[in-house]
This record gives structure tokens, C-alpha cells and sequence, in this order.
């Protein structure tokens, strides 16, 4: 792990980083994240029984533009040609929670951490907003990335729980 700050320069002023010089590699990465809601609301919204229709429809969507846009959310990400963003939800009855996964890949010199973040908050804050009128005591947690592969650093995988 790096010690330097790499949006920084030697000015200590914010700097978005050079990748003019760096290999064009396959890069992927996976987020994960989790939105915690009452029983009846996790029931109502897996069984299609929300009056606003399809919740994780407009949520997968959502998630997929965000990552799509992370470039204009994030100061000093660089804006990148992604070939693949999924979103995916997954209900954990035990849990009242939904869990939000992402993966996004890409051909390019930088990784796709923050667009993988991008699309998991992003999906999970529709998710929140789709349904705060019958559960405003919904909590999003947990959101961070889960593996990530290509580039100099090569493959790297979340050995610990958030």
C-alpha cells in the first residue's frame, strides 16, 4: 500500500492524477452495500406490491447511470468508457435488508472502484427514496468494495466484513 497521497501534489494541492503513461489493462470491480427496512416494507417490495411498481427495476437503473456519471460526482475521477456495469439485489428475509452488489469492468489506465461504489450507493439511496414514505426508518450501511482485479496492483479481495 501506497503512503502518498495520489491526489495530491507536491504542493499539497489537489491534482487529478496523470494516467497518460499507464497500460491499458482489463480492470474490474465489485462493490457491495445494504439497506436495512421493516419486514412488511422488504415483503411489499420483493412480492411487486409497492404502488410505485418495480422498485429494484428503477433502483438497477439508477445504480447503472450512476456509475455511468461518477466521473461528474467524484472531484478528480477521471471519466471512463465502462463495457460493463450490473447491478444486482439480493432480499435477506433473516436479515430485513436488501443487499446491492455491482460489478464494473472497462478496458482502460485507472480501476473502476468509485464507479462500483457509485452504483451501490446510488441504487440503495432509490431504493430509499422509493420507499421512505412507508418506511423512513430505513438504514443504508455497509457499502464498500469487495474485489478488485487488473492494473499494476493486479487481483485484490475484502478479507474483512464491513
Amino acid at each position: 500500500m501506497s503512503d502518498s497521497l495520489t491526489h495530491l501534489n507536491a504542493q499539497g494541492e489537489a491534482n487529478m492524477v496523470d494516467v497518460t503513461d499507464k497500460a491499458v489493462t482489463q480492470r474490474q470491480a465489485t462493490a457491495q452495500g445494504y439497506i436495512k427496512m421493516s419486514a412488511d416494507t422488504l415483503a411489499m417490495i420483493t412480492e411487486g406490491k409497492h404502488k410505485k411498481g418495480d422498485v429494484f427495476a428503477v433502483a438497477r437503473i439508477a445504480g447503472i447511470q450512476a456509475a455511468k456519471k461518477c466521473g461528474d460526482l467524484i472531484p478528480l475521477c477521471h471519466p471512463l468508457m465502462l463495457t460493463k456495469v450490473q447491478v444486482d439485489f439480493t432480499s435477506e428475509l433473516e436479515h430485513n435488508r436488501v443487499k446491492v452488489t455491482s460489478l464494473c469492468k472497462l478496458s482502460g489506465q485507472t480501476g473502476v472502484e468509485m464507479e462500483a461504489l457509485t452504483a451501490v450507493s446510488v441504487a440503495c439511496l432509490t431504493l430509499f427514496d422509493m420507499c421512505k414514505a412507508v418506511d423512513p426508518h430505513m438504514v443504508i450501511e455497509g457499502i464498500a468494495v469487495t474485489t478488485k482485479s487488473g492494473g499494476k496492483s493486479g487481483h485484490w479481495e475484502r478479507t474483512q466484513t464491513c
